[in-house]
């Protein structure tokens, strides 16, 4: 199982993936079945740099002003339901939706606690998104976040979402080959198999307890 450290420096480069990048301009008549994947990744990254540039509160680590800006700008080009499904395994599919809704949002704040000191970084980090090869409905977008010692490798796996604002939506994430839903998976199946969806969920809340006190 993945230790507690490994853990945090993955999700801490996550973090720094969706919240870096470099600014896309597109002309507002482009429609959502116009964006390919790496556009949609440029842009996604782009605007959300540019609402943590304009909001000092977001940049000083308001928790609320970030979760406001993960729920606008973040969480529409994610489907958070089919990460989290993947990462707590079976007892996803018999989980009640109230326990489905509870685990998204524990851990959506779990992570929005734990790397709040991220968006202070955002304005000193670039992310470069390689050109996609082949485009089907599922399709790898290669890219390197630049601005620290070394770039780090970040790939997106997305999904053809005709219904998003913008045709696509990612559902895992790899830092430097490590897929970040596997990590989750690893580290959720413990307390799934021995205390079930609930202690999941109060091992999300304790957490997010702890995180407040600090």
């Amino acid at each position: 199982m993945m230790n507690r450290r490994t853990l945090n420096k993955s999700l801490g480069a996550v973090a720094g993936a969706l919240l870096a990048g470099g600014a896309m301009v597109l002309p507002t008549s482009v429609l959502a079945a116009d964006l390919g994947p790496q556009a949609m990744v440029e842009k996604v990254a782009g605007d959300i740099l540019s609402a943590i540039k304009a909001d000092k509160s977001v940049q000083g680590g308001d928790v609320n002003r970030i979760m406001a800006l993960v729920d606008s700008r973040v969480m529409p080009h994610v489907n958070f339901e089919r990460m989290m499904g993947t990462a707590v395994g079976p007892a996803w599919r018999q989980a009640t939706p109230a326990q489905k809704k509870q685990v998204q949002d524990e851990f959506k704040k779990l992570l929005v606690r734990t790397y709040a000191g991220a968006f202070k970084m955002a304005g000193n980090r670039s992310l470069k998104v390689l050109p996609v090869r082949a485009a089907s409905n599922d399709v790898l977008v290669r890219s390197e976040l630049l601005g620290g010692s070394s770039p780090a490798k970040i790939d997106y796996r997305l999904e053809k979402a005709p219904n998003s604002a913008l045709g696509w939506r990612v559902y895992n994430i790899a830092i430097e080959g490590i897929w970040q839903v596997n990590s989750y998976q690893q580290q959720f199946a413990p307390i799934v198999r021995s205390r079930g969806i609930d202690g999941l969920i109060a091992s999300l809340q304790q957490q997010n307890r702890e995180l407040a006190r600090k």
